[in-house]
């Protein structure tokens, strides 16, 4: 965390403040492969990868926080603090949503950046953001699990349900929606037939061409 905020007080010398980076925020059902499309993703774009444990740590830490925020110019601060004003009325159930807000907007203002669950999607502007879902059927899904963590397929279905069941909770409790609505996204994409290289050149084609709309 220390090298990646000194990378963004050295860009923040360097970027013009007319150019908005875009940021991919990517939520995924358990066992879909999309924490893998993620990291290609992110390879393929150039991108800094933010995973959700990372940006849960990131976000308990008021003090690591206060960091993030500083890493800013005075735009960047002013556009956390709209955000943090229009998510404040009733909303925070709890400190640790508040420090959420704050640590995806500081990614949403430096761009650049794949981040993988914790709600992104609902945090930054859709202006700032292109936003996919990665499903799959629950047989692969399954089958993916057991491999990936040395599972029975038993063992690998009550990961999946487990899993995706908190997640579903976590979005419920601090954005009051479901994880599942496709409207919730720019693009949904399901793994059954797609090849990974596939959904990475899905993606990108995408993204520029929403960014060449947008122009």
């Amino acid at each position: 965390m220390d090298e990646q905020i000194r990378r963004w007080e050295i860009l923040k010398k360097e970027r013009e403040r007319e150019v908005q980076l875009p940021v991919l925020t990517l939520s995924r059902e358990a066992g879909s492969k999309g924490t893998r499309l993620a990291e290609l993703l992110a390879e393929d774009l150039g991108f800094d990868l933010f995973h959700q444990n990372i940006v849960h740590r990131m976000a308990e830490s008021a003090k690591l926080s206060a960091r993030l925020i500083e890493s800013l110019d005075e735009e960047g601060m002013s556009i956390v603090k709209e955000w943090l004003t229009g998510f404040s009325e009733g909303f925070w159930p709890d400190q640790y949503l508040k420090q959420l807000v704050k640590v995806v907007g500081t990614m949403g203002k430096q761009g650049r950046a794949v981040i993988i669950g914790r709600g992104a999607h609902f945090i930054l502007p859709l202006r700032r953001c292109f936003r996919v879902r990665v499903v799959a059927p629950a047989k692969m899904r399954i089958a993916q699990l057991a491999e990936e963590h040395e599972l029975s397929k038993p063992e690998a279905e009550r990961l999946m349900v487990k899993t995706d069941s908190e997640r579903r909770a976590f979005i419920r409790q601090h954005f009051h929606t479901d994880i599942a609505d496709p409207h919730n996204y720019d693009l949904v994409l399901s793994m059954e037939r797609l090849s990974l290289q596939n959904a990475v050149q899905t993606v990108r084609s995408c993204m520029e061409r929403l960014a060449q709309e947008q122009r």
